[in-house]
């Protein structure tokens, strides 16, 4: 018997989690006003969201590097439509930081003035499965697919929070002229974090010493995170969403090509048919391997 339903809410053909998602904010999103300083992180789930609201936390709020205020990322960016702790957004001081998932037709208008600046982070798709199907299993709102064929089934569906993968990047791609946005692969932020915070400084205009950029890139690092309870999203999700079992994490691996260990041969040159087909043509670049250039 297919249960999704039960774990999804369906609205203007894009899913989210339905025990989360604060549909009076989506569905008055177009009224929500936009501040010229505020900042979206935008992303399909699974793609660096989190490592992403903690360096700019850390890039904008002394008190989060330093470690003086005990603010959790989830409420420096908080999820624009998921709003987990309720928090009164127009209340927030400026500058604000959202976070969503959100395809490019379900944001607030006010994002098209191209004052407010959006962040879109990508990461290849293998991974991103690999890394859902693991979190899947483990959160207990989100269905559990039992099998990685199966979640591979229901990952190249858009039977999943999120809906399809290549909808949400093609979407914003495609209208990214009616947004002031900046597109950064997650890989490359792997890669080399430093020239990736760096570029996120220039983009948002914002302008580090030396030093503070160090505290930033060592602060935001994957091995600093997993330890560091304000960043890591291990908490909310145990104690507000409810786990399967004591033994997931939040942050799991944080690695590159993790998908050769998940796919089959037969799986891999299928998923690869169906990207050829749907990403032809597609300027950004991915890499599926940590050695790749």
């Amino acid at each position: 018997m297919d249960n999704t339903k039960e774990y999804l809410f369906e609205f203007k053909g894009y899913n989210f989690e339905r025990s989360l998602v604060k549909m009076h904010i989506v569905q008055s999103a177009d009224d929500f006003e936009i501040r010229d300083d505020d900042v979206f992180i935008v992303t399909y789930p699974k793609s660096g969201t989190v490592w992403t609201q903690q360096i700019l936390s850390l890039i904008y709020f002394e008190g989060h590097r330093n470690r003086t205020e005990d603010i959790k990322t989830i409420d420096r960016a908080p999820f624009f439509e998921y709003n987990n702790h309720n928090l009164d957004f127009t209340k927030i001081p400026s500058p604000r930081i959202f976070s969503s998932h959100l395809p490019y037709y379900l944001v607030p208008k006010g994002l098209k003035n191209k004052k407010a600046k959006i962040l879109y982070i990508y990461r290849n798709p293998k991974d991103v499965l690999v890394s859902f199907f693991h979190y899947s299993n483990w959160v207990a709102i989100l269905k559990n697919s039992e099998t990685f064929e199966n979640y591979i089934k229901m990952f190249l569906d858009g039977q999943v929070v999120g809906s399809r993968w290549f909808d949400h990047i093609k979407g914003w791609y495609e209208h990214r002229h009616d947004f002031n946005i900046l597109f950064m692969s997650y890989e490359d932020m792997k890669k080399d974090l430093r020239s990736a915070v760096l570029k996120i400084c220039r983009f948002l205009e914002k302008e580090l010493s030396e030093e503070v950029v160090d505290t930033v890139v060592k602060q935001a690092s994957f091995q600093n995170m997993k330890t560091n309870p304000q960043a890591n999203y291990n908490d909310i999700v145990k104690q507000e969403m409810g786990v399967r079992n004591n033994e997931g994490n939040f942050l799991r691996k944080g690695t590159i090509g993790d998908w050769k260990h998940h796919f089959t041969v037969e799986q891999n040159e299928r998923f690869d048919q169906i990207f050829q087909r749907e990403m032809k043509d597609f300027p950004l670049k991915f890499v599926w391997d940590i050695n790749e250039e």
